[in-house]
């Protein structure tokens, strides 16, 4: 501390004493980017001052990362020495910013002069200050800033003392000044930061998921890819953009999985799609039984024209029959006996997998190969990754891998499925991952869902994590939806399409399929280890209801974004009532949803009335949007009743009265 002190009084000139702190947005002092998407503006702010009363004057600076072109952006006063300053984001891609501050001489002097003429004082020094200025900008002035300012040098040092006050504040000259202004002891922010701009399906997506080998007719038999192509329309006639696959690689025979996860497959058992590998291929094959990559590519096409992509299962593990097991065993972990270990998760026992040692002597060939098999895919028309269990990889590698991806292919988005610690979920998402799998899976309560959606769309986390909710998935079939059947299924999907901008279904749910393994939150005959063939319209099902909630997301931008989500009081602990809105009110959604799907409860809530740019004593106008009702409501306080097996959730649209504007009656 005292040499870097000591090393000040070694420079000709003092140091500047302006001061830059908290900049912001920031994650962790700028060691991972903040997130945005395409379209959006990222405000950053600082805290700026000096000492004295001196004007200040601020810059925003940012450029595309590997480019040495800056551009500045004006940052203002906000209050309270807090500046802010907006660089538009109109690329993925990844910008460096960095904040700038610096003395503002002309309007220091400018401020000075015009407090002391106001208060008649005589300004024959200042003035010849202010020549001095004007001078010293002339230095930095090119065309025709050098004659204008030769033009207002003439007018401070005349005889008339009021003119030469009234011409350094016109807009002309400001602007004049502004252009030719000194940088002098200025002080930059450290370290230069990131935002990661991703497209805007990073934020706004529908995820329907789907074992492939299950879009068939035929009972006993894999349905290929061209199935999965005749099952387009109806996923995009629900609404969902994004389709979601279950590895879709060739499954190994040894140890291979029974139906229900018995240890001894019966001839005609499909084996789980994770035990990855055998003679017909790797992680970069297609199942034999599934197609080829001419039927892929059709497919890709196909969903391309319903306005989907595809989205593949990364799952970095391999059967005893991969490929990697015969050619590359040092990526193992191999027991003393010479053997390579198989996967567990006491008491859970994988003897159909073998995880990955990332800690091998070769894992600089093992990370290349893993990078080869993403671009792989990405060649073949994938965008979108779903990783299983990325946290039981070292997050490093993530950190690596996904740059490497981005820097080529910035529009590859990747979903990190880590159900783990808290910590850990964050590190992921810092990391780079595009998304994250999150616990609204099991947030069942009006609090405990408030509380963990006010941390994730409010809190730190909403710079680095965008929270993907999914209210089942293959692995996982809540309580909530075992027990509550029909209702909750409706509100669970509700708050899932309505609380995150970004959310998904496993394919069953639109016909709440819930029947349990007893007393596990698993699917009896899961699909994981068995063939299915599915009736999409039995009784019962949902996929009206979805189509229209998507429908909804999809006219109203409130519900596509992910940080402006607002809860209201409400009555009934049973009635959780949130909404979106615009920044400007032209979009306001409010939602309330009955979180018990086994009584009817009905609240008081409270509206905001006043945020919403409406007047309590004007009446505004409600239009139900699930039933297409339309009602007149006055003031802040409404009541509503929700019954689980008639209406267990509703969604409003909120706008002004349009009679409200009429200045004079109508004759």
């Amino acid at each position: 501390m005292t040499d870097h002190f000591t090393d000040l009084f070694f420079h000709e000139h003092p140091p500047s004493s302006v001061l830059i702190e908290d900049v912001q947005p920031m994650v962790d002092n700028g060691r991972y980017p903040v997130k945005r998407e395409v379209g959006d503006s990222l405000i950053v702010s600082a805290d700026i001052f000096r000492d004295g009363h001196d004007k200040l004057a601020a810059v925003v600076r940012y450029r595309e990362r590997g480019t040495g072109v800056w551009t500045d952006v004006e940052m203002t006063f906000v209050d309270n020495d807090r500046w802010a300053g907006t660089i538009p984001l109109d690329r993925y891609t990844t910008y460096e910013y960095r904040v700038e501050a610096f003395p503002d001489v002309f309007n220091s002097w400018r401020d000075e002069v015009e407090k002391k003429h106001a208060d008649g004082q005589e300004l024959s020094s200042e003035l010849i200050e202010g020549a001095r200025i004007l001078r010293e900008a002339k230095t930095r002035a090119v065309g025709d800033d050098i004659a204008s300012l030769d033009t207002l040098i003439a007018q401070i040092e005349g005889d008339d003392q009021q003119r030469a006050v009234d011409a350094t504040g016109t807009p002309e000259t400001l602007a004049l000044l502004y252009r030719c202004r000194s940088k002098a002891d200025l002080v930059q922010s450290e370290p230069v930061l990131r935002v990661k701009v991703d497209r805007v399906r990073a934020r706004y997506a529908a995820w329907y998921s789907m074992f492939p080998r299950s879009a068939g007719t035929v009972e006993g038999k894999s349905a290929t890819l061209r199935d999965v192509i005749a099952q387009l329309p109806r996923i995009h006639e629900m609404g969902f953009n994004v389709l979601y696959f279950t590895p879709i690689h060739p499954i190994g025979t040894t140890n291979r999985k029974g139906k229900n996860n018995t240890l001894h497959a019966l001839p005609g058992d499909p084996g789980v799609p994770y035990g990855i590998g055998s003679t017909d291929g790797g992680h970069d094959a297609i199942e034999p039984g599934l197609g080829t990559f001419d039927d892929f590519h059709d497919l890709v096409a196909a969903a391309k024209d319903h306005g989907m992509e595809i989205a593949l299962d990364v799952a970095i593990q391999a059967s005893p029959d991969h490929p990697w097991a015969l050619d590359h065993p040092e990526w193992f972990h191999i027991r003393p006996d010479g053997t390579i270990k198989y996967a567990e998760n006491p008491p859970k026992k994988y003897q159909d997998i073998y995880p990955i040692n990332f800690q091998n002597t070769e894992w600089q060939a093992l990370w290349k190969e893993l990078k080869r098999i993403i671009l792989h895919w990405v060649e073949h028309g994938v965008t979108s990754f779903r990783v299983d269990n990325p946290h039981t990889k070292p997050t490093i590698f993530w950190e690596w891998l996904i740059a490497e991806v981005q820097r080529d292919h910035p529009e590859v988005i990747f979903l990190s499925e880590a159900f783990t610690r808290p910590k850990v979920m964050k590190s992921l998402a810092k990391a780079g991952f595009t998304q994250s799998y999150s616990y609204f899976t099991w947030r069942n309560f009006k609090q405990e869902m408030t509380d963990y959606l006010i941390d994730l769309t409010q809190g730190p986390e909403k710079e680095y994590m965008r929270a993907n909710f999914f209210p089942n998935t293959h692995d996982i079939l809540p309580v909530i939806l075992q027990e509550g059947g029909r209702p909750a299924f409706i509100s669970r999907f509700t708050m899932a399409a309505t609380l995150s901008s970004v959310y998904g279904i496993y394919s069953g749910y639109e016909m709440c399929e819930n029947t349990p393994v007893p007393d596990r939150e698993e699917y009896l005959n899961s699909e994981k280890y068995d063939y299915k063939v599915w009736d999409w319209d039995r009784e019962g099902n949902i996929s009206d209801f979805i189509s229209r909630v998507n429908r909804i997301r999809e006219t109203h931008p409130a519900l596509q974004e992910y940080d402006n989500l607002e809860f209201y009081q409400a009555s009934d602990d049973n009635v959780l009532a949130y909404g979106k809105r615009s920044a400007d009110n032209g979009d306001i959604v409010v939602i309330l949803v009955n979180m018990d799907p086994f009584s009817a409860h009905e609240a008081q809530f409270e509206l905001p009335v006043d945020r919403f740019g409406l007047s309590v004593d004007i009446p505004f106008r409600v239009d139900e949007l699930l039933t297409g009702e339309t009602f007149m409501w006055t003031g802040r306080t409404h009541h509503w009743r929700l019954d689980p097996h008639v209406n267990p959730v509703t969604i409003f649209s909120i706008t002004p009265w349009l009679h409200q504007d009429y200045a004079e009656p109508c004759y």
